[in-house]
C-alpha cells in the first residue's frame, strides 16, 4: 500500500472514531429559533451535571406548581415558577426523573434502585420516601406512567433494555423487561407514557426512536423515526416528552442533542414529523440561548404567563459549556408559531 492510501485509509478511521463520538456534520435541516422566556436558578460549579426536568401542576393553583431537575452528581433539586430554587434533597446520583399526580420518581444510578418523592399541594414540600432495587445496574432513563388506573414507572438501561414496574399492594412489582434497542451501541435514555394511549416512546441514542404498546404483554418494540430517514435527528437522540392535547392530539418533541435542536412529531399515529426548531436567547437577552440539551419536559397545562403550556429544557451551556448548568423554559405557543402547529 503506497503512502497516500495509508494516509487515506488512517483519515477514514479518524472519522469514522468522530462519528462514533457523535461529532455532528451539518445536514442541512434548517432549525427556526424559538427564545427562551426564562430560566432556572443554576447548578453552580463545573462538570456536566443537569439532565433532566420534570413539571409538576398543583391540582388547584397552577402559580403554585414546581420543576423537579434532576443532578446527576447529588441529587435532586426543586425550583418554582420563577426559576428560584426552592428546596435541595441529597438523595444520590438521580439522572432522570418523571412525575404524576403527587408522585415523582426518578433513577438513582448511585443505589441501582427507583427513587421515590411526595410532593404536598399544601406545603409545596417534597420529601424523599424511599428507593427501591431494581435488581439491574444503572438505570439510566425514567418515565411513569398512568393506564388505566395503573401507575408505571419504566427505567430504561444503557444495554438497550427497559423494565416495567407497576404498583400493586406491594409497592411496585416487576411485570416484564423488554429488549428495546436493536442497532448501534443499544443505549436508551429519553422516555415519556402516552397515559391515553397506553403507548410508551423510547430513545435509542445511535439510531431513533421506538414505541411500545403496554397494554399488550406481548407487544414488541415499533419504530417511530431513525437518524437515517433524516427528518432532523442526530445522535444523540436525547429527552422526550409529549405536549399532550385534547382527544388524543398533541405532539413528541424529542433532543437531538448534538444539533442543538428539537425535532416535533405529531402524536397521533403513524407520528408524522411536523418541523424542527432551536431555542435562541430570551428577546431582551437576559437568557442566554440552549445547547446540547439532554432532558427535557413538555405541558399543555396552563400556567401563569404560558396558556398554551411550556416546555422546559435542560442546558449545557449557560452561556459556559458545562459552568453553572441549568434549565430554559420555553413558551409552548412560541412553538406552536414557529412551526405552524394548528390545534
Amino acid at each position: 500500500m503506497t503512502f497516500r492510501l495509508l494516509m487515506l485509509a488512517s483519515a477514514a478511521l479518524a472519522l469514522t472514531a468522530c462519528e462514533t463520538d457523535n461529532v455532528w456534520v451539518d445536514d442541512g435541516i434548517a432549525a427556526t429559533p424559538v427564545p427562551a422566556a426564562f430560566e432556572t436558578d443554576p447548578m453552580t460549579g463545573r462538570g456536566d451535571r443537569a439532565d433532566d426536568p420534570a413539571l409538576w401542576v398543583h391540582p388547584a393553583d397552577a402559580s403554585k406548581s414546581l420543576i423537579l431537575g434532576t443532578n446527576k452528581d447529588e441529587g435532586l433539586h426543586v425550583y418554582d415558577l420563577s426559576g428560584q430554587e426552592v428546596q435541595f434533597l441529597d438523595v444520590g446520583r438521580v439522572n432522570n426523573v418523571d412525575v404524576r399526580q403527587d408522585l415523582a420518581a426518578a433513577s438513582n444510578d448511585e443505589f441501582n434502585a427507583i427513587s421515590l418523592f411526595t410532593i404536598d399541594a399544601d406545603s409545596l414540600a417534597v420529601t424523599h420516601e424511599g428507593d427501591f432495587p431494581t435488581g439491574k445496574e444503572e438505570p439510566y432513563g425514567i418515565c411513569m406512567g398512568l393506564v388505566g388506573g395503573a401507575m408505571y414507572i419504566i427505567p430504561t438501561y444503557k444495554d438497550g433494555s427497559i423494565q416495567v414496574w407497576v404498583a400493586d399492594n406491594a409497592g411496585f412489582s416487576l411485570q416484564r423487561e423488554v429488549q428495546v434497542g436493536q442497532y448501534g451501541q443499544l443505549q436508551l435514555e429519553g422516555c415519556v407514557v402516552d397515559d391515553e394511549a397506553g403507548t410508551i416512546f423510547i430513545g435509542e441514542e445511535e439510531h431513533g426512536i421506538w414505541k411500545l404498546d403496554l397494554a399488550d404483554s406481548e407487544s414488541a418494540p415499533e419504530i417511530v423515526d431513525t437518524i437515517a430517514a433524516a427528518n432532523g435527528l442526530v445522535a444523540d437522540v436525547e429527552g422526550l416528552s409529549l405536549w399532550a392535547g385534547p382527544d388524543g392530539a398533541g405532539y413528541l418533541v424529542a433532543s437531538a442533542q448534538a444539533a442543538d435542536r428539537y425535532v416535533v412529531y405529531d402524536r397521533a399515529v403513524p407520528h408524522a414529523p411536523r418541523g424542527v426548531f432551536s431555542i435562541a436567547a430570551s428577546t431582551d437577552g437576559s437568557v442566554d440561548a440552549v445547547s446540547h440539551t439532554d432532558g427535557l419536559d413538555a405541558s399543555s397545562a396552563a400556567l401563569p404567563g404560558f396558556p398554551r403550556g411550556v416546555l422546559i429544557v435542560q442546558d449545557d451551556a449557560n452561556p459556559v459549556t458545562e459552568v453553572d448548568q441549568n434549565f430554559k423554559v420555553v413558551d409552548w405557543a412560541a412553538i406552536e408559531a414557529a412551526l405552524d402547529l394548528a390545534e
